[in-house]
């Protein structure tokens, strides 16, 4: 397994702020992400992405960054790339992976395919802990025939696996790929992603867990959707936020914006006296929502773009508002 440095990943320091991290993501997502970016090797791109948004699903949550921070106490400063810490795979067990369910304590699986590493999921992602369910409930794959489990049955095994948000409204077709050990050879599934999937939700290939013994039956092999961070919007339940700065005189005057979408662009119109932090509400341009509810909404939040610096004729025209008040 290999040692990631999401600090490397996001060109940020380790004394980077919040507000950096965020801008940095935003920044080399917009060239790299499946649904924006304009790069003609989609795949490079596609695969670039992926190690950007693992960085920044550690980095751009606080839990999780104390936690990575902690794992990398003892790097060594200074120089271009970090290194990790002696016996930093110690760290794998305090998951605490094993037990009903989960994982067997040591087993070590690989997958391909999901767009999340071996190390993010031994030390961040889903692995161990295939008992929870999904409030939206599974999405069976294969066999799913019911009867009497039988009394030693097999582990289940689950991992992540990256899901857009285009991929969550049109659905997609995947190829994933696992393997058990290093040397076991790999197992290769095609599944599908059903549009409309939710975050959390997990799709159940029955049967391709753990065997068990003394003809007992095999566990499941879940992956459990964690949706992709977008450079244009933050999701809130099936709602998308998109935060959008004004500038001043727009805000005060009024007008009409261009603002993201999924499938595209749209008009705003904005009134005058537009405050900051208002949010305008454009329907039915979210994510969908289960059963035949439709699609959530997409609000566009307010922001005035200040700037940091004047010209001095843009000095005198903010000093001749000043004067009338």
């Amino acid at each position: 397994m290999q040692f990631k440095d999401y600090y490397e990943t996001l060109g940020v320091p380790k004394t980077a702020n919040e507000a950096d991290i965020k801008k940095a993501f935003r920044k080399l997502a917009r060239q790299h992400h499946p649904d924006v970016n304009k790069e003609r090797d989609k795949k490079s791109a596609e695969a670039k992405f992926k190690e950007i948004n693992e960085a920044y699903e550690v980095l751009g949550n606080p839990e999780k960054r104390k936690k990575y921070d902690t794992l990398g106490a003892d790097w060594e400063h200074g120089g271009a790339a970090q290194q990790p810490p002696p016996n930093w795979q110690d760290f794998a067990g305090a998951r605490g992976g094993g037990g009903a369910g989960g994982m067997p304590r040591g087993q070590t699986f690989h997958f391909g395919g999901t767009g999340f590493s071996d190390f993010f999921e031994t030390f961040f992602g889903g692995r161990g802990d295939a008992t929870g369910g999904s409030p939206f409930g599974d999405y069976d794959i294969g066999d799913q025939a019911g009867g009497i489990r039988a009394p030693s049955r097999g582990q289940d095994v689950e991992a992540d696996i990256m899901v857009t948000l285009d991929e969550a409204i049109n659905g997609s077709k995947r190829q994933v790929s696992f393997r058990r050990s290093e040397t076991a050879p790999p197992e290769t599934y095609n599944i599908r992603i059903p549009a409309g999937v939710h975050e959390g939700q997990r799709i159940r290939l029955a049967g391709q867990g753990e065997p068990a013994g003394r003809g007992g039956k095999a566990g499941d092999l879940y992956l459990r959707v964690r949706f992709a961070r977008h450079p244009d919007f933050r999701v809130e339940g099936h709602d998308l936020l998109h935060d959008h700065e004004l500038k001043p005189w727009v805000a005060v005057l009024g007008g009409e914006v261009r603002v993201p979408t999924l499938e595209g662009h749209a008009k705003l119109k904005i009134p005058a006296g537009t405050q900051n932090g208002r949010r305008f509400r454009l329907k039915q341009r979210g994510l969908p929502q289960p059963g035949d509810a439709g699609r959530g909404d997409l609000y566009v939040v307010i922001g005035i773009d200040i700037p940091e610096t004047v010209t001095p004729e843009q000095r005198k025209a903010w000093e001749k508002l000043a004067e009338v008040g």
